[in-house]
């Protein structure tokens, strides 16, 4: 699993307890996950179908930097399954963790449309390709 995006937390992102409000970090892991979600499909019309079960194991309190890790498990006729990690990036300690989240493509009119994808792709590769050519 990747973890390519970072957090730090801060005072507005704390809930009465002092600690990082559930729902905050919800609304981090489904815009990282969509963002996944569409560099993955090529499709910018992509939306959240699925979340399952969302198990919090620590809290991350005021100035803890974290991290959030998401990985593809399934690609589907219309759907990409993922899975999720989040942790605190110094101790490492595991905040949250989420097995299934199931992302649909759509096509312009809002309907699920097949993707045709079977594996990860990684879009930067044609990036580093194009300026390898230019050394």
């Amino acid at each position: 699993m990747n973890f390519y995006t970072r957090k730090w937390v801060k005072p507005e992102d704390l809930n009465p307890n002092g600690s990082l409000f559930g729902g905050t970090l919800l609304r981090w892991i489904d815009e990282e996950a969509v963002i996944y979600a569409i560099v993955q499909l090529g499709n910018p019309h992509v939306v959240t179908k699925y979340i399952s079960e969302i198990n919090f194991e620590s809290a991350a309190k005021q100035g803890d930097i974290i991290e959030l890790g998401i990985e593809a498990t399934n690609f589907g006729r219309t759907s990409l399954t993922m899975r999720c990690v989040v942790r605190n990036k110094i101790s490492r300690m595991t905040i949250l963790s989420i097995d299934r989240l199931v992302f649909v493509n759509l096509d312009k009119d809002g309907n699920p449309t097949p993707h045709g994808k079977t594996e990860i792709t990684y879009a930067y590769m044609g990036i580093e390709s194009d300026e390898k050519k230019r050394d």
